[in-house]
């Protein structure tokens, strides 16, 4: 039986939260470290990465991963799969809404199969089913 896998990331934060500011660090990668603040979350981000783009990273990669095995397992492995993922967050609310945008190639699949995998993906993906508290996730399709 494989053993769990325990990604780290952490954050330093000086200050209070409207005037303070920080850093987030991926540990496990080492990809790097990156600046965060409030007005990146609540005003525009700039040059700062917010909790919510962060979450917007994992959940297309981890969709695109999920979805992909899933057009494998169909018989119609992907050539392509292009996802953004679109995170809502408003201040006093919390997140509120996650969109999942997804262009692929994949020969041989019809339009409405590859939509129905798309969205079958979308409830079997790790951190989908870990952001069930959103209420609204959608998934918009398109084969280029």
């Amino acid at each position: 039986m494989p053993r769990p896998i325990v990604s780290q990331a952490s954050t330093s934060w000086d200050g209070d939260l409207f005037t303070g500011s920080g850093s987030t660090t991926l540990k496990t990668s080492g990809s790097g470290t990156f600046d965060v603040n409030w007005k990146a979350r609540a005003e525009e981000a700039g040059s700062a990465t917010n909790p919510e783009e962060l979450l917007a990273a994992a959940h297309a990669t981890c969709y695109t991963m999920q979805f992909s095995n899933m057009l494998k397992e169909n018989g119609t492995a992907p050539t392509h799969l292009d996802t953004s993922a679109d995170v809502t967050f408003e201040a006093g609310v919390g997140i509120s809404k996650i969109t999942l945008v997804v262009k692929g190639q994949v020969e041989g699949i019809s339009t409405e199969d590859f939509v129905r995998i798309a969205s079958e993906a979308k409830d079997q993906c790790p951190v989908s089913q870990a952001l069930a508290g959103v209420k609204d996730v959608s998934v918009d399709a398109t084969l280029a």
